[in-house]
């Protein structure tokens, strides 16, 4: 048996609800069977959930735990915090760590590419200068 939620988490979530302006009406709830890594057991049983807020048309999946009632409770949560990251308009940590591997991965410009191939022969050829000098004898 899961671990359910504890009554001050599943009261936290409420209140990031009440704040984001969701209610419980607004809200089309369905059971999805899970995917992904787990084995058969995950694809066979339906416990991941999908929210539609309404008003909205935002919609969030949840398969964090095996617990259909966990996962009910998390994906409230989730789609509480990206209404208020709509609304408010400010970049939580989450996104700024997303925007920060694309920019990581992103491929660097042809000026970006020759400046850095500059510097690194620039730096061989000092430290080409720091080696001992071979004596023929």
């Amino acid at each position: 048996m899961q671990p359910q939620l504890k009554p001050e988490t599943i009261a936290k979530i409420k209140a990031t609800m009440a704040a984001a302006g969701v209610a419980e009406a607004d809200l089309e709830e369905k059971f999805v069977l899970g995917s992904g890594s787990g084995g058969q057991k995950v694809n066979k049983t339906a416990s991941a959930v999908m929210l539609r807020h309404k008003p909205s048309q935002m919609v969030v999946k949840c398969q964090t735990t095996r617990s259909r009632e966990s996962n009910r409770w998390l994906a409230r949560r989730r789609l509480a915090e990206k209404i208020l990251e709509t609304v408010e308009g400010e970049k939580s940590a989450r996104q700024q760590a997303v925007e920060k591997i694309k920019r990581q991965k992103r491929r660097r410009s042809r000026k970006q590419k020759e400046r850095m191939l500059a510097e690194k022969r620039e730096r061989s050829e000092k430290k080409e200068g720091r080696r001992p000098v071979d004596m023929p004898w």
